[in-house]
C-alpha cells in the first residue's frame, strides 16, 4: 500500500497593479502618488527582486506537481513496463517458435517468477513486477532476500516449486488434448526449472545453497566450467561471470569477523535438513518429469 502525503504549496502573489491619474505630461521617471494608509504609514511596495522571484516560483509549483502526479502514476508505469516486456519477449520467441509456443513460454516464465514475488511478500519484503528479457529469461529485483540464508532458500525455493506446478499442468493439458505443444511446453518447463537448482548463485539453487551447504557454491561453479566448453552459450557464460564474482563476495564475508555476516548464515541443523529435502525431492522430480515428456508420443 503507497500512502499519498498531501501537500500545500504557496505561490507568491503577483505585485499589485497602481494606476496612474490620468491627465497632464509626465516625465519619463513619472511615479504613481502613494496612497496613505491608516495611521499614517506607508504600505509597503513589492520589490523587484519578489516580482522576479514569482515567475519562477509558480514554475517550482507546475514542476513538483508534475513529479508528484508521475510518483501517483509510478505503479502503473511499473506494470504497463512489465507488460511490454512480456509482449516483446512473446514476439521474440514467436520468430523462432512460433505464437503458441512463445504465449506459453513466456506465461511459464511468469509463474517461475511469481513464485519469487509470493514468497517475498511473506517474508514482509517489497519486489519489482517481473522483466522480461528474450532469450534471457525474466528476473525481479529486490532490495533484500530476507534477514538470514533460511529466508533466502525459502525465497530462492518458492520460483522452481511453482514453476515446476505450471509444467506439470502443461503435461496434464498434454494427455487431455493429445497437443503436442503442451508437451513442449512441459519438457522445456521442467528442464529450465531444473537449471535453476544448478548450485550456483545467482541461480535459485544457489540461494538454497546459503542454508544448506554454502561450500556447495564451489561444486556448482566448478560443474558450469565444462558446460560452458561443451555447450557455448552467452547465458552460461554471465553465469560464471557473475557467479565467481557473487561466489568470492559471500564466502569472504561469510569468513569476516563481522557478526552480522556470520548470523546471517547460522542455520539450524533441522531447518538446514529440512532445505536439503525439499531440494533434492524438487530436483528428483523434475528429473522424472524430464523422463516421462521425453517418451514418445504413444505414452500412455
Amino acid at each position: 500500500m503507497v500512502m499519498e502525503q498531501q501537500s500545500q504549496w504557496l505561490i507568491p502573489g503577483a505585485p499589485r497593479a497602481v494606476s496612474e491619474p490620468d491627465g497632464g505630461a509626465h516625465a519619463a521617471t513619472d511615479i504613481a502618488p502613494r496612497r496613505h494608509a491608516p495611521g499614517g504609514r506607508l504600505p509597503r511596495k513589492n520589490s523587484s527582486f519578489k516580482r522576479r522571484l514569482a515567475p519562477l516560483g509558480a514554475a517550482l509549483v507546475a514542476l513538483l506537481t508534475k513529479i508528484k502526479t508521475l510518483l501517483l502514476l509510478l505503479p502503473k508505469l511499473k506494470l504497463f513496463l512489465s507488460a511490454g516486456t512480456m509482449v516483446v519477449s512473446i514476439a521474440a520467441y514467436s520468430f523462432v517458435f512460433g505464437w503458441p509456443f512463445a504465449v506459453g513460454f513466456v506465461a511459464l516464465l511468469l509463474v517461475h517468477e511469481l513464485g519469487h514475488v509470493i514468497q517475498l511478500r511473506r517474508e514482509g519484503l517489497k519486489a519489482s513486477l517481473p522483466m522480461f528479457i528474450p532469450f534471457l529469461g525474466a528476473v525481479i529485483s529486490a532490495r533484500s532476500l530476507g534477514d538470514n540464508a533460511l529466508a533466502e532458500a525459502r525465497v530462492g525455493l518458492a520460483g522452481p516449486i511453482l514453476g515446476s506446478v505450471g509444467s506439470a499442468a502443461c503435461i496434464v493439458l498434454w494427455h487431455l488434448t493429445g497437443n503436442d505443444i503442451w508437451r513442449a511446453l512441459a519438457f522445456t518447463g521442467l528442464f529450465l526449472n531444473l537449471f535453476n537448482l544448478l548450485p550456483v548463485v545467482p541461480l535459485d539453487g544457489g540461494r538454497a545453497m546459503a542454508a544448506m551447504a554454502p561450500w556447495m557454491w564451489f561444486v556448482g561453479f566448478a560443474a558450469l566450467i565444462p558446460l560452458a566448453v561443451f555447450f557455448p552459450n552467452p547465458i552460461i557464460f554471465l553465469i560464471l561471470l557473475i557467479g565467481g564474482l557473487e561466489t568470492y563476495k559471500r564466502w569472504k564475508h561469510r569468513r569476516s569477523g563481522d557478526v552480522r555476516q556470520r548470523e546471517y548464515y547460522r542455520v539450524r541443523p533441522l531447518a538446514r535438513a529440512s532445505v536439503a529435502a525439499v531440494y533434492l525431492s524438487l530436483a528428483a522430480a523434475l528429473v522424472i518429469g524430464l523422463q516421462l515428456t521425453n517418451l514418445p508420443r504413444t505414452f500412455g
